[in-house]
């Protein structure tokens, strides 16, 4: 038998993809052929002020959808603002939840329908396969190319009392639609553009080693790291190359559904206690760590890391690889004017302690493909001062 099948694995193939420029006007007739009538729309106040939310709402009233936007949430959508969407759900008794948007937008979408859809609080469906029934049909229309949320079914929603980021997840909550209107993504500042796409770098970076990867995961983690290890630096040069900005949209997807069959690791369960305790944006915080958890993996991870180097064109030792990749990753985040140290995001003086104890219990730590603990999380944000 080839080794490539020779164990037993899942695989969720995700979304309906509606993929194009201009896809968005398609958004009514999908809406309806979900047996939609009355939609919800969860989409923040950026979205807003940039017209998107405008023109799905008329695409869903020229089809006979009435629409209500939700928009009282954040970058990092808490318990509190999904409370306050769902007692909006609960007025206009939406048949559909609509998440335009980048990644809050999305996640925002998620936790309302877990409520609305089952009840109880927020903090009742962290981890996954919580939902104690069937939830609503949902769309995705991400207007950032990174996250991923598109294609995942997990929401990161944030416990304000708790300060932390909470993963809440069940495959119900998956949307059902994703549009992919690069249209959309031209009014990223270059600033969210870099950061959402180096979030994106890393999460095909991280789930073609984790720990849950399968044969399904890994070929979506490549095919993400072929399109976006191209085009990002292209976007980051020219934010009006059309097609750069369709490959990173694209890679992303194929990421968050890499994450879907797969998972993450350390460099994610070391950015989010940054977010929370720092403010520090996620993709932000993900891209810093990111090189340090390379070489760190190094022992276990370096073949892997060899394949994505030769993806690039790159030929380099398999006990070079490591650093190379890592140094690769530093020279992007340079390249898109973001931090390369915790000195560089304003935190000369990090609890260094407290961090690595939350980042030890984040769920992607256990996924890292070498295994890491308090301690050597503490050593990989030393590194990174």
């Amino acid at each position: 038998m080839n080794a490539a099948v020779a164990f037993p694995f899942e695989f969720r193939p995700g979304p309906r993809l509606v993929v194009g420029s201009g896809s968005l006007g398609r958004l009514g007739r999908l809406a309806r052929e979900l047996g939609g009538t009355r939609a919800l729309v969860a989409s923040d106040p950026g979205i807003v002020a940039a017209g998107h939310s405008a023109a799905a709402t008329t695409a869903l009233e020229e089809a006979g959808v009435a629409a209500t936007l939700f928009s009282e949430f954040g970058e990092n959508p808490s318990t509190d603002e999904i409370e306050a969407g769902t007692s909006l759900a609960r007025e206009v008794r939406p048949d559909l939840l609509i998440g335009l948007g980048g990644g809050s937008s999305m996640d925002c979408a998620k936790g309302i329908n877990f409520l609305f859809s089952c009840g109880g609080r927020m903090e009742d469906y962290e981890g996954r396969g919580k939902a104690a029934g069937p939830l609503l049909p949902s769309i995705a229309v991400p207007t950032t190319a990174g996250t991923g949320s598109e294609t995942q079914s997990f929401a990161l929603i944030t416990d304000r009392r708790m300060g932390l980021k909470m993963a809440c997840g069940d495959p119900r909550a998956a949307f059902r639609v994703a549009i992919l209107d690069v249209r959309l993504t031209l009014t990223q500042p270059a600033r969210v553009a870099a950061v959402t796409g180096v979030d994106a770098i890393a999460h095909a970076v991280e789930s073609l080693v984790s720990t849950a990867a399968t044969p399904a995961s890994r070929m979506l983690s490549r095919e993400a790291w072929r399109l976006l290890a191209d085009a990002l630096p292209r976007v980051i040069a020219d934010g009006g190359d059309l097609a750069a900005r369709s490959a990173v949209q694209l890679g992303a997807a194929w990421a968050g559904l890499a994450i879907e069959n797969s998972m993450l690791g350390a460099a994610h369960a070391l950015a989010n206690p940054l977010t929370a305790a720092h403010d520090v944006v996620h993709g932000e915080a993900v891209g810093l760590m990111l090189p340090h958890v390379i070489r760190w993996n190094a022992p276990t991870a370096r073949d892997a890391y060899a394949t994505l180097l030769a993806d690039l064109g790159l030929s380099t030792p398999a006990d070079r690889a490591a650093e190379a990749l890592a140094d690769w990753c530093t020279r992007l985040l340079a390249d898109a004017g973001l931090a390369g140290s915790l000195a560089g995001l304003g935190i000369r003086t990090p609890d260094v302690s407290a961090l690595a104890t939350a980042a030890a219990g984040n769920w992607t730590a256990a996924f890292n493909p070498r295994p890491v603990l308090a301690a050597d999380l503490a050593t990989l944000y030393e590194a990174a001062r």
